[in-house]
């Protein structure tokens, strides 16, 4: 993917960072200057980055590889819904669920607690209930399908993140990191890029910032499939990894702690129980 120009970034507004007061001083390599009390980003080490990042993402979605895209902050959300969705890859734009990828299992019940639910509208089960239990079952349905129906079709850890702000999703990166998922994210001035395995310096407040990121990293996610597609044809793709547990290492970096995520079991029980943790 060719790198995007410098002043297609300017005019984007990539370079405007937070005010002086706000910075974190491991964002010092990727500031340029300041201007009125305003961090000023270094585009040239931003095409960089983000050359870097369009690489690596690239090369995850030829491999047949799940990325999964975080951006809960109003900016941010219907961009990434947008973008996204055309790829297939999975997306989280509401809220993040604490648990979402150190607890997959229960996020996984919570999902299959929807398809129940479906189910039970399709054979009947649904028509006996009371009008006050299809109340209650209908609710509960919209509320997971809001939070979690973006990743419906996440069977198993995904091999990537992208974040649009890593300080509003800590919760999404700290998860990362434990599990030892490689990470790509919109890092402004008040961030700290030593966190993420990819870092690229940006504006992550104006939309069309986001969306001149988004943009080149959903390409370099197309560029991938295609060539995944060509190489089905030719008969040189390797098959989808459908592993028990997954446990990706991110390149560069040990995993803070040793943690796999167990796959669900059909028909596991306390099913129920453990679905509020997904629903919170």
């Amino acid at each position: 993917m060719a790198r995007i120009e410098f002043n297609t970034l300017l005019e984007a507004g990539v370079h405007f960072g937070h005010l002086r007061r706000k910075w974190n001083p491991n964002m010092a390599p990727y500031i340029f200057g300041e201007k009125k009390g305003i961090h000023i980003i270094d585009l040239n080490k931003t095409a960089v980055k983000l050359e870097e990042a369009t690489n690596a993402m690239r090369q995850i979605a030829r491999s047949g590889k799940k990325v999964l895209f975080v951006a809960t902050k109003k900016q941010a959300k219907d961009i990434v819904t947008d973008k996204v969705k055309p790829t297939g890859m999975p997306y989280v734009t509401e809220r993040w669920s604490g648990g979402m990828l150190t607890n997959f299992g229960t996020i996984r019940r919570a999902i299959k607690k929807m398809s129940n639910i479906d189910r039970m509208k399709v054979d009947g089960t649904f028509d006996n209930m009371s009008k006050r239990e299809r109340l209650q079952v209908t609710r509960q349905r919209e509320k997971l399908e809001k939070n979690l129906g973006s990743i419906a079709d996440l069977t198993r850890l995904p091999s990537a993140l992208f974040i649009v702000d890593i300080v509003k999703e800590h919760i999404a990166l700290a998860e990362a990191r434990k599990l030892g998922i490689p990470t790509f994210a919109m890092v402004d001035t008040n961030s700290d890029p030593s966190l993420v395995d990819f870092p690229i310096p940006a504006n992550d407040d104006a939309t069309k910032s986001i969306e001149l990121v988004v943009d080149a990293m959903i390409g370099a996610v197309l560029e991938g499939l295609e060539e995944r597609k060509r190489d089905k044809d030719s008969g040189t793709a390797t098959p989808d990894e459908e592993p028990e547990e997954e446990a990706v290492e991110a390149p560069g970096r040990k995993r803070d702690t040793k943690v796999t995520a167990k796959m669900p079991v059909e028909g596991e029980d306390g099913a129920e129980d453990e679905t509020e943790a997904g629903e919170e």
